[in-house]
């Protein structure tokens, strides 16, 4: 036995042994263990309430493995039924209803549709409001249903209509404030057509001519001042039974001096010429007429006199 085993024995036998040994208790006793408890049943009674909670929500929205409430994830989008409202921007690709149905869409101001390129600017814009509705984009069109024709379009340069018929219902009618190009104008059945310039002059041109046809009443033209009526290369042509000139000057002629003079139509010829019952038309060489009494006296063929009075 070595020196260490030695004094390792001796010194475990020399010490003191006690009777009663000493236990220490292991564990939660007393006012720790009562909160203890009380906080698992504060716990137990919250998952109680919040499985509740869920389970009653879970039942109010409808939830269910297509979606929730009104809503429904379909394999095309999603479905909506019934009355959305929506308090944040809302970014779809599109919106179209059910095929029994309408799309309504409703706001308390206005309802603002907005069109953005990949840069993220404005390219088009459409306000519904409660005063007017305004469109913001390059160019505005509106198509027929079927086929899709353009019906009406604007932009910068010009404003196209392509209906086949252009109806004006207003009581003051159209007005334009510049030229106005168009092949046909005509008024509804039974009533009057009138192009009016209050306070300028009215033009109408075409390079091939312009046609005016009153087929059931009468066509009227009335100016201020002067009515041209103009060809450059061609006639003017007066067709009608019956053509009639009024306020034009009477010729009267004398066969003691070869000359006469005008007068009006209201007053009467000169008491040394024969009365006349027969007049003919003759014309100045600046291009006005007056009446001259037709027969052997005849003025027409030496108008230079006649004409002074004009």
């Amino acid at each position: 036995m070595t020196r260490e085993q030695y004094i390792l024995a001796t010194q475990q036998n020399s010490l003191p042994r006690t009777e009663h040994p000493q236990f220490y208790p292991v564990g939660i006793y007393g006012w720790r263990k009562r909160c203890l408890y009380f906080f698992v049943l504060l716990l137990l009674v919250t998952m109680i309430v919040n499985l509740a909670m869920t389970i009653w929500i879970l039942k109010v929205m409808n939830f269910t493995v297509d979606g929730m409430g009104n809503l429904r994830v379909t394999r095309k989008g999603i479905r909506l039924e019934g009355i959305s409202e929506f308090l944040l921007p809302l970014y779809v690709k599109e919106i179209h209803s059910r095929k029994d149905s309408p799309l309504v869409l409703q706001s308390d101001r206005n309802v603002t549709v907005n069109a953005r390129n990949h840069m993220g600017q404005l390219t088009g814009q459409l306000t519904v409001g409660a005063d007017a509705v305004e469109a913001q984009c390059k160019r505005f069109e509106v198509r027929a249903s079927e086929g899709g024709k353009v019906l009406f379009s604007a932009d910068e340069d010009e404003i196209v209509i392509g209906a086949d018929r252009l109806k004006v219902t207003g009581t003051e009618g159209a007005v334009f404030g510049h030229s106005v190009e168009t092949p046909h104008i005509r008024a509804e059945p039974s009533q009057d057509l009138k192009l009016e310039s209050p306070t300028r002059s009215l033009v109408m041109e075409a390079p091939r001519g312009v046609q005016v046809n009153a087929a059931a009443g009468d066509l009227k033209a009335t100016c201020r001042k002067d009515l041209h009526l103009q060809s450059t290369e061609g006639e003017i042509f007066l067709n009608a039974d019956t053509i009639r000139l009024g306020n034009l000057p009477v010729g009267s002629f004398s066969s003691s001096t070869s000359s006469s003079s005008s007068s009006s139509s209201s007053s009467s010829p000169s008491s040394s010429a024969p009365r006349q019952t027969i007049y003919e038309i003759c014309v100045c060489p600046n291009g006005k007429l007056y009446l001259s009494p037709a027969g052997a006296g005849s003025t027409c063929q030496s108008s230079s006199n006649i004409c002074l009075w004009s």
